[in-house]
């Protein structure tokens, strides 16, 4: 069939409709490399994971000191001081300084002594494994990652090849797993070790780190420790549930119920002596760990893991050593909403309760004051 000419003008509309939306399209491609989006990936800790990028749009925006690129970049950037369209990389050893600096500043604070500074005991020592072999001190604080440490310090011990090879069973057999403890040694050896070896550990925003806890031992417990659902948990729930209309056996523990047991100053100490080492993971960074009275070279933050943990091995001359297992993208990041979907109808003074027991650690890694939910 041979088209007529008055076809001709339609098919000229046509193709040049077509070419409209391939402009159309190659501008929204372009356009969407400028817009900010939010994603929160799945797991146990679905942080938020935010993507910040420097437009024009938002030269007059004030903007984080932490800018995390697109997925894949190896590392977040800031600002030029420059030129606000340049971005250099951030330098990680500043960022741990400053961290050490905010440490000892607020160490000398003698407003809230008490809640930051801790006896170098044995309970302490006994949170500290060591590695003689490369000269390394880490300081367990739980629920913030440190199954994938203990696994780093196995491998240096030479206890195995590589990271992936270790089973999980055996990372928390202290047994069998090959990482001795601090307390396992003679004082003279204790003295050596913390004056001379590279030590660190790991923090986490307080509030979220609880949530971790609660969920672990309460919620799903992996590991089948059923001690912390038939002894613990019950025995929280006599003394701090308001209601007992329910079967509070059948409910089990609920969290404002961990928060009431959290935040009684004096009436938990019966409750935390009966419970023993079980309490690790819900104590604080002090108490843990003794920052204040223990001279660390990092303090790693689960919130920049994937900058931290780099920076670890490279700082305790390992880096060619070892591999700290892959982190997905934004995964360790702080996640608001899920903070106060947990705090959400716990009354404001069992919130200010905690955060009194808390504040010592919100203020020695410069965790900023959950103001959204203490008002």
């Amino acid at each position: 069939m041979i088209c007529q000419p008055v076809c001709l003008p339609t098919m000229r509309r046509h193709w040049l409709l077509v070419g409209a939306c391939g402009w159309v399209l190659l501008i929204l491609m372009f356009v969407s490399k400028f817009i900010n989006f939010s994603f929160r990936t799945p797991g146990d800790y679905a942080g938020r994971s935010e993507i910040f990028v420097w437009t024009l749009s938002s030269v007059t925006t004030k903007l984080p000191s932490v800018v995390w690129p697109e997925k894949g970049a190896s590392q977040p950037y800031i600002l030029s001081s420059v030129s606000p369209s340049v971005v250099e990389p951030i330098d990680w050893h500043l960022v741990n300084e400053k961290r050490l600096e905010q440490l000892s500043t607020v160490c000398s604070n003698s407003s809230i002594w008490n809640l930051t500074h801790t006896t170098v005991r044995k309970f302490v020592l006994d949170r500290i494994f060591v590695c003689d072999k490369h000269k390394i001190l880490f300081c367990q604080t739980p629920k913030v990652g440190n199954t994938q440490w203990k696994k780093v310090l196995i491998v240096l011990n030479g206890k195995f090849s590589k990271v992936e090879a270790i089973p999980e069973n055996l990372v928390h057999d202290h047994e069998r797993n090959g990482l001795p403890r601090l307390s396992s040694m003679t004082d003279t050896e204790i003295h050596q070790r913390l004056n001379s070896y590279f030590k660190f550990f790991i923090v986490r925003d307080p509030f979220e780190r609880l949530i971790s806890a609660f969920k672990d031992k309460f919620v799903k417990n992996p590991r089948f420790e059923p001690w912390y659902k038939h002894d613990i948990a019950p025995a929280i729930v006599r003394k701090y549930r308001r209601s007992h209309h329910d079967d509070s056996e059948s409910v089990g523990l609920r969290f404002e119920d961990f928060v009431r047991y959290l935040g009684d100053k004096t009436g938990r100490q019966h409750l935390d002596r009966q419970f023993g080492d079980h309490i690790i993971h819900w104590l604080t960074y002090a108490e843990l760990c003794a920052p204040c009275d223990i001279s660390y070279n990092v303090v790693g933050h689960h919130e920049t893991l994937e900058l931290d943990a780099p920076y670890i091995l490279k700082s305790a001359g390992i880096a060619g050593l070892v591999s700290y297992p892959s982190i997905p993208p934004g995964i360790t990041r702080y996640n608001r909403t899920k903070v106060e979907r947990y705090f959400s109808g716990i009354s404001q003074r069992d919130i200010r309760r905690l955060y009194a027991r808390y504040q010592g650690d919100f203020s020695l890694f410069d965790y900023p004051k959950p103001a959204f939910l203490l008002n």
